[in-house]
């Protein structure tokens, strides 16, 4: 039925895409060692934009990683709350998430990596590799990559949001920014308050972030400093307790140009997690985890030939956690890389690249990557890829231990070669399409596994793991106004023989995920957006989510609406933790001054 769907939907969209002959070429910087147009890269990389009228209507971050089948995300509460992002069957850790090209996966455990301190203001575009990303940005890029891209300040604007809804919810958002030619600077704060749909369910994401541009005779510079506050009741989220969290992060991140071909960045990373396993009684069990860590890397290219390019860097890495639970631990890593680049655009493109990192007692990973692409004909591009990936395992994977779940100190890291080869159709702008095959083979796959009820949960490696999927996506702009799009991914997981043992998250993937949206301005100064999102995991029922935003661009007055869940389906993202029935949210956003209609 999921299938069908999307094939209906595509027709449709097929048969009017004719009515539009525009075209626009966008740049991605995601996966390739220099920025290139879409429709020239050779993985397949997923663009979601974050223009003006899309922040209008969104929520939430999440709200754009919804619109792609292929991105699993599974949360505990609404806007984000503990959310894991996964990418074609990996774990959530086998995710890689960037901002601005800078990690932000957080080494004590991967539910923590889309602890993101931004408010959806601040973002222009959010790129999705997907496939294996190691060669490029190391541990982690196993399943895929999410890179947020924030906007640069590039004029004078002060803009206040406010909006209200069901659950308690009471929402604030506003921006300022100041920018002339060769500077710029720029605020953003959030708040996203909810009482909460059920007892204990409770949140506050509290976000502020700055980004300051400079141009200058060295080079383009960029500061990011950010900072995320998030308690919330996590009734039900790790068993049958009524628990409660509060995660908080800080982000300082610099990123410098020097000349053309070059280019260093650093940055800062600090996470820490208030864990209380019963909220009336916090003297029972109550965890406390801090996180820091440094990134520092330099990048440079050189011209071959007309058509080709040499990039080569260095990288390093330091974390460490001071824990009561996991203990206190530190490590380091470096890293270097090179990699040809050549293509001749509208005909041809290859690339080839390696990396090898090194970690404690000069262990190492060694992460190669082929990727190449032929033009057909002027409308159709055929591309094909082989990479191998590796994830360190967490500080939880080590050594987490209580009641029910105990970690394992001599972990192996997880390895990866993913194959793929796909089909892209660009009808000069009017109709694009992709149609994606790839198969997964892991080894020393980690998970928790045990061999009856009776037992607990122990972090083990699994000697081999496959994954198989096909991902189809279909999306086009009608009479110049709506934007229509059919996304649909399929996948199977197979994995070697586990001797009786009963296996706790590897296969929790979704053998079906399709998603329909439409965006458009509409007469009158309205705009929408609708998603229908229809999923499947593996032994478990299908199901399907309707949501609608809706807002007004009337001069400097901004109503806007936003209905989620309109079917009123009962569902559950993360097994056992349920997630709200029909919801509705509404406000307004005041352009005190700036671009306004």
């Amino acid at each position: 039925m999921i299938l069908r769907f999307t094939l209906i939907l595509g027709s449709l969209c097929i048969l009017c895409a004719a009515q539009n002959p525009q075209r626009r070429d966008t740049v991605v910087v995601t996966g390739t060692y220099e920025p290139v147009p879409l429709e020239e890269a050779d993985r397949p990389v997923r663009l979601l934009e974050v223009d003006e009228e899309s922040r209008l209507l969104a929520n939430s971050l999440v709200d754009f990683l919804k619109l792609d089948a292929s991105l699993d995300l599974r949360q505990r509460a609404p806007n984000n709350i503990q959310g894991d992002l996964s990418i074609r069957g990996g774990g959530f850790g086998q995710t890689l998430v960037l901002l601005n090209g800078l990690r932000m996966n957080d080494p004590q455990t991967g539910h923590h990596n889309l602890n993101l301190p931004l408010p959806p203001d601040s973002l222009e575009k959010i790129e999705v590799l997907k496939g294996s990303g190691s060669t490029l940005y190391g541990s982690d890029a196993v399943g895929g990559v999410v890179n947020f891209i924030t906007r640069a300040p590039e004029a004078v604007e002060f803009r206040l949001r406010g909006a209200m809804g069901n659950y308690g919810v009471n929402q604030q958002r506003g921006t300022f920014s100041v920018a002339d030619r060769r500077w710029g600077q720029q605020l953003h704060f959030s708040r996203d308050f909810s009482s909460g749909f059920r007892e204990n369910r409770d949140y506050r994401n509290l976000s502020l972030a700055t980004v300051s541009r400079l141009s200058s005779a060295l080079g383009e510079s960029e500061v990011l400093l950010a900072h995320a506050d998030r308690p919330f009741g996590a009734d039900q989220f790790y068993g049958r307790f009524n628990s409660w969290e509060r995660t908080k992060t800080w982000f300082a991140g610099l990123r410098q140009g020097i000349g053309e071909r070059t280019q260093a960045s650093l940055a800062f990373r600090r996470h820490t997690d208030l864990f209380v396993l019963y909220r009336d009684r916090p003297q029972v069990y109550t965890n406390r985890h801090a996180v820091e860590s440094y990134q520092a890397a330099v990048r440079r290219w050189e011209p071959l030939s007309t058509n080709a390019r040499l990039h080569y860097g260095v990288e390093g890495f330091r974390d460490s956690i001071v824990s009561n639970n996991l203990g206190s631990h530190r490590r380091s890593r470096g890293a270097g890389f090179a990699g040809v680049d050549v293509r001749a655009a509208r005909r041809f493109s290859f690339s080839a690249g390696a990396r090898q990192e090194f970690y404690s007692n000069l262990r190492g990973q060694f992460s190669p990557t082929l990727a190449a692409g032929v033009w057909l004909s002027s409308q159709l591009k055929l591309r094909a890829s082989a990479s191998r990936a590796f994830r360190l395992p967490s500080y939880t994977d080590l050594y987490y231990h209580d009641p029910a779940n105990r970690g394992s100190a001599d972990l192996r890291p997880e390895t990866a070669w993913t194959y793929e080869a796909g089909l892209d159709w660009n009808a000069a702008g009017r109709l694009r399409t992709e149609v994606t095959w790839f198969q997964r083979r892991e080894r020393d796959g980690i998970d928790y596994v045990r061999a009856n009820a009776q037992e607990i949960w122990r972090a083990t490696n699994f000697r081999r793991l496959r994954f198989d999927g096909v991902e189809a996506s279909l999306t086009t702009l009608v009479a110049g106004a709506h934007r229509l799009g059919a996304h649909y991914t399929a996948l199977r997981g197979a994995q070697a023989h586990l001797g009786g043992l009963q296996s706790k998250y590897v296969f929790n993937y979704p053998v079906h995920s399709a998603t329909a949206t439409w965006q458009a301005a509409l007469p009158g100064g309205v705009v929408g957006r609708s998603r229908f999102g229809a999923l499947q995991r593996r032994g478990r029922s299908a199901y399907a989510v309707w949501d609608v935003y809706l807002a007004a661009r009337h001069h400097r007055l901004r109503p806007f609406a936003q209905f989620t869940n309109l079917t009123n389906t009962a569902y559950q993202e993360i097994l056992g933790v349920d997630m709200p029935g029909r919801a509705a949210v509404a406000g307004i956003e005041l352009v005190v001054f700036g671009r306004g209609n």
